[in-house]
């Protein structure tokens, strides 16, 4: 009987934090939306009338906004979670590795050499950036084996 209490307290606790995430993503949404408002608005006020939002400004804020939410998940991360969080990263890396790949294969789209030569760049630098990635999580888990 107890067991069967305890796997109700769990799913009532799993439905509040459900509860808690979609209360939670519908004020993300709300927030996305009087970002929307406030940028028309201010398109509007510099003249710029109903015209859309220029797609270089749109990636560059997106851009920006990731840089700070890197930071402060990378910066709240407790010590015993950093080699399984360079883990993820290699992970992370290896699909970008498919990215530049596209892009040095961009003659087959009629891609410029400039696509070529920056999809080169992005590949020889994603590939140091694993290898190193997978040195140190190495160096680091053998820092927890024991000696003897």
């Amino acid at each position: 009987m107890s067991s069967s209490m305890s796997v109700m307290e769990a799913a009532a606790k799993a439905q509040e934090a459900a509860d808690q995430a979609l209360l939670s993503a519908h004020q993300a949404q709300g927030f996305a939306d009087i970002a929307v408002a406030a940028l028309s608005s201010a398109a509007q006020a510099t003249g710029l009338g109903g015209a859309e939002i220029d797609p270089f400004v749109f990636r560059l804020a997106i851009f920006v906004l990731a840089i700070f939410v890197g930071y402060f998940v990378v910066w709240s991360v407790t010590p015993a979670l950093h080699t399984p969080l360079m883990s993820v990263t290699n992970a992370i890396s290896s699909v970008i590795v498919v990215g530049a790949l596209l892009a040095v294969g961009a003659d087959l789209m009629g891609g410029s050499l400039w696509s070529k030569v920056f999809g080169f760049l992005g590949l020889v630098m994603d590939s140091v950036n694993i290898f190193g990635g997978f040195l140190v999580t190495q160096r680091m888990l053998a820092m927890y084996k024991k000696k003897g």
